[in-house]
């Protein structure tokens, strides 16, 4: 009944928009022109080494959680997990398809919202079976995530996270913060009562706020700087179209579809490129 509503939901959410692809000729193929996010969704949608990259972050989290669990010591804090939501734990898959469908090329929060709104978001591969194995080893689970939907923001990530049987999908385990991406006091609030044994993110902010900077190669040199804690206390999961790496490149998370960004993008895109000699 709960896939059939979602349907439902999400059937209504594609009709309110119309479709933009070029009509062709009657007895003609549709005529559909180049979009920036193709490749990237159509991965996202398709490639089995997308979910096995899902299922390699959480066998890593179990292991590294059990090694963590291990060496729990007598009058250790109680163990947790700080994890974010949207393409950590829950995919976006479906908005993004939706955003193909109208020839969009950049997020469209005005869609964002009205598919959050629908319990749009599905499980990634992998992660109901982490949590709840978490959850059976005794350790706390807290969300931690970004979001603004208006009043109804935390009713709706609440909503996401119980339609797909979440543990610990409470008031007391989820944090939605609506004015800032800055994690890390609730991360802090959050490590003063309990041991953090494990972080799962998509993006290098969910993690350490010292990642949030607006510059392409810098962000580089900090994760070079950081890669021991890849794998071992920090999980983290393919995103290729959203993200801090876009403000790296554009100066905002969520730039706008003009024709100079469009531009940009492909700037980035050739960045590095082989350039054959003459």
């Amino acid at each position: 009944m709960l896939q059939l509503k979602n349907a439902i939901s999400l059937a209504a959410l594609l009709l309110a928009a119309p479709l933009v692809h070029a009509q062709a000729p009657a007895g003609e193929p549709a005529v559909v022109r180049s979009n920036l996010l193709v490749d990237a969704v159509a991965w996202r949608q398709t490639a089995a080494e997308f979910r096995a990259l899902y299922y390699q972050g959480f066998n890593v989290a179990k292991a590294r959680l059990d090694q963590a669990l291990a060496n729990q010591k007598p009058g250790d804090k109680k163990p947790a997990i700080i994890s974010d939501i949207d393409d950590t734990i829950l995919s976006s898959n479906t908005y993004w398809g939706f955003l193909i469908g109208q020839d969009k090329e950049f997020f469209d929060d005005a869609v964002w919202d009205r598919w959050v709104a629908a319990n749009g978001p599905t499980l990634t591969p992998g992660a109901l079976e982490f949590l709840d194995y978490a959850k059976s080893r005794g350790v706390e689970i807290f969300y931690v995530s970004s979001r603004d939907q208006g009043d109804k923001t935390y009713e709706y990530a609440l909503n996401n996270l119980r339609a797909l049987k979440v543990p610990y999908a409470d008031e007391a385990h989820v944090t939605i913060l609506r004015e800032s991406s800055n994690k890390e006091p609730a991360q802090h609030k959050i490590a003063e009562q309990y041991n953090v044994l494990l972080m799962l993110g998509d993006n290098l902010n969910d993690f350490e706020r010292s990642f949030y900077v607006d510059n392409v190669d810098k962000r580089a040199q900090l994760v070079d700087a950081s890669r021991s804690k890849f794998g071992g206390q920090y999980i983290i999961f393919p995103n290729p179209t959203d993200g801090h790496w876009l403000k790296a490149i554009f100066g905002e998370s969520e730039p706008a579809d003009t024709p100079a960004n469009r531009a940009k993008f492909r700037e980035a895109a050739e960045r590095g490129a082989w350039k054959p000699a003459s």
